[in-house]
């Protein structure tokens, strides 16, 4: 596809009064507004390239704001991730497990999202975890991604797991390889997962991390029991590369592209969800459903647990599958990524091919290199 015409960008800057007017944001929202909106713009700074062979010189290039959340930041950063993670990756099959969040937890995730979604995560791999240690006697390696949202945008919270196609021995004496098409059984993990999430739920409450009352607790807490909560297994690649590139598609994709922007007006925006189908809002209401997939400023949507957040472990596991990997080479520079995902040299002239030099052009911002320093309105 082809480049849209459209930018989310655009849609922040002429419409944030309007959202700010009906709702509060937390800082994160704001910030991550800001940094939307001001991204590869000249408020951020930038350079430009000029050949001292042919004099040709091209238009300014802006800084990107980094933040985790504009659609315009990820390739390259999706693209580093998984060059990071090949040296850490088992060359064994991998599966591709879903946990997802019930409806009735979704409104307290998001006045707690921090809790709630922290919960998640660690519920999702203790449940992963303690199925291998029963059903297969390993320990699994697990790479876990969140994702919030829907293809139309609304509230959906769920778990994208990675999960080795076997695991360590608990003696740590032999590799356990699992069957070619079978991990572990689905119904006893989301049982699993929802047990651990009420125990967690009930934590929080006491504790006082969570806002609920006595009577509303036990209402959903009784609800949730009687619920057969959703989990999906299903075997991913054999290949590591293609485990990565697999994985790669979920880590860094932010709640819409602008590619999926279809039509953008003062008073609608109209992007494509699935199967040929599109939503139509109001700017505002778009940008209520966009702010709802901010997740809070530090907070972790990639995380690795079991073999993958035990470097010792991993090292043995490695010992029963493979020779230990080549050391990490330097990691390549931001030119050279591109030159590898592109094809493209930014650093020659397009002209005659000499080195370009190139002249920094200032920022507005000093230190917005740094995301969480991006300005921000306060909620009013």
């Amino acid at each position: 596809m082809g480049r849209t015409p459209f930018d989310l960008a655009d849609i922040v800057r002429r419409h944030r009064p309007e959202l700010e007017q009906i709702q509060p944001l937390t800082p994160a929202q704001g910030r991550a507004l800001s940094a939307i909106s001001l991204c590869r713009t000249a408020a951020l700074g930038g350079h430009v390239n000029v050949c001292p062979g042919c004099a040709w010189s091209e238009s300014p290039s802006y800084n990107s704001c980094r933040n985790r959340h504009c659609p315009k930041c990820q390739n390259l950063a999706q693209e580093r991730w998984i060059a990071n993670r090949a040296e850490a990756i088992l060359p064994i099959p991998h599966f591709h497990g879903v946990l997802t969040l019930p409806e009735d937890l979704r409104p307290l995730a998001r006045r707690h999202p921090r809790e709630i979604l922290g919960a998640m995560f660690q519920c999702a791999q203790a449940a992963f975890l303690e199925l291998g240690e029963s059903r297969l006697g390993a320990t699994l390696g697990l790479t876990l991604v969140l994702h919030t949202w829907t293809r139309d945008l609304r509230y959906h919270p769920h778990v994208h797991v990675l999960v080795t196609a076997g695991g360590l021995a608990l003696n740590g004496e032999r590799f356990k390889r699992a069957r070619e098409k079978f991990l572990l059984p689905v119904k006893p993990l989301a049982r699993l997962f929802r047990g651990k999430m009420m125990a967690e739920l009930r934590r929080l409450q006491e504790e006082g991390q969570i806002a609920l009352s006595a009577g509303a607790s036990g209402a959903m807490l009784a609800s949730l029991a009687r619920q057969e909560w959703v989990a999906y297994l299903k075997r991913a690649f054999c290949s590591p590369q293609w485990v990565l590139q697999y994985l790669g598609r979920y880590t860094h994709r932010v709640g819409i592209a602008n590619s999926r922007l279809l039509n953008v007006t003062a008073e609608e925006v109209t992007f494509r969800t699935k199967c040929g189908r599109q939503v139509t809002l109001t700017p505002v209401a778009f940008l209520q459903r966009f702010v709802l997939h901010i997740l809070p400023g530090r907070f972790k949507k990639i995380r690795h647990a079991g073999l993958y957040a035990s470097p010792k472990a991993l090292a043995q596991a490695r010992t029963f599958l493979s020779p230990a990997p080549p050391p990490a080479g330097k990691p390549p520079t931001w030119e050279e990524a591109l030159l590898a995902h592109t094809g493209q040299d930014v650093t020659r002239c397009r002209s005659c091919g000499e080195r370009l030099h190139r002249w920094a052009l200032p920022s507005c911002f000093r230190g917005f290199h740094r995301p969480e320093l991006a300005p921000s309105r306060s909620p009013p």
